[in-house]
């Protein structure tokens, strides 16, 4: 099989750029024909994203954050089983965003994503990230009201959330900076498709963990998020840190689009193995020696 890989630049996110969601389709592209050819193209790229991140855990000098954002029901958690498969579990962390804790609305929103940065030669894997504090909190305006924030800052309005986006640009650039790749994905799912995973979740007994009556508040306010998340994209996509806007509509051209756009981007780094100095290879010599001699 001939493996397709994808050009990042088609669902990159330029700097400066001003986008509109509903211009961006949602649909799967026609670089393949069929299902059964993209998933064995993702099992490449599952084995092609093992082998580098066994290069970068042995090297142990960069690392990985790979933030995922979507609207409800658009494959985030299928796209962490499916692309991380088979990654060794010891150089991997998966972290899930929910409402913060009463520890964490006790700090600013930066607090909490900082705790789970991955260490060196470590990949981090955000479910959702500290860019809900522009989405959700920025529809919900209780969320605000929780955090304890100075009255003057939440009489800022729209203000606020431009120094968020400007705090959050400054803090990726830290850690882009610090050795510290940054890979954000946003997984563009329709509203009918959305409707249409929604029904089979209520439908399916063993989906029905999966529902909860506040997905239906959620999408009420549909566009509301859209506008949201064109605001965020437009402030916050930069050279350091891109954001790729995939197409959700197909789950297994979404979890191959995101896995290749990884593979490649490890594969840029120019990872490799420790090399021995020649005190270590003596040493490695004297070792092996010693148990063949046993």
């Amino acid at each position: 099989m001939v493996k397709h890989s994808f050009e990042a630049k088609k669902f990159r996110v330029k700097e400066g750029d001003s986008l509109k969601l509903s211009k961006i389709s949602t649909k799967a592209g026609n670089e393949l024909s069929k299902k059964e050819d993209g998933v064995e193209s993702l099992r490449v790229d599952n084995a092609s994203l093992q082998e580098a991140q066994n290069r970068l855990f042995a090297g142990g000098k960069r690392s990985v954050l790979v933030v995922l954002q979507g609207m409800d029901a658009s494959g985030k958690d299928g796209t962490v089983r499916h692309v991380i498969s088979g990654v060794n579990p010891q150089g991997c962390r998966i972290y899930s965003f929910r409402a913060p804790n009463t520890e964490e609305v006790q700090h600013h929103f930066l607090w909490r994503p900082m705790r789970f940065l991955p260490s060196r030669g470590m990949i981090s894997i955000f479910n959702r990230s500290y860019y809900e504090e522009v989405l959700i909190a920025r529809i919900r305006p209780q969320i605000l009201q929780n955090q304890h924030l100075p009255e003057e800052l939440l009489l800022k309005g729209d203000r606020l959330w431009q120094q968020r986006f400007k705090d959050i640009n400054h803090f990726e650039q830290y850690l882009t900076n610090n050795g510290i790749v940054i890979l954000k994905f946003f997984l563009n799912i329709s509203k009918d498709e959305q409707k249409q995973r929604f029904l089979k979740r209520i439908d399916t007994p063993k989906k029905n963990w999966k529902f909860s009556m506040s997905d239906v508040d959620e999408r009420q306010q549909w566009n509301n998020y859209q506008t949201a998340y064109e605001d965020m994209f437009n402030n916050t996509s930069t050279d350091a840190a891109p954001w790729h806007i995939i197409p959700a509509d197909r789950k297994w051209y979404t979890r191959l689009v995101i896995a290749d756009i990884i593979t490649q981007r490890l594969a840029s780094l120019d990872l490799s193995y420790p090399k021995m100095t020649q005190t270590q290879q003596e040493a490695l010599k004297i070792a092996r020696d010693r148990l063949c001699s046993e």
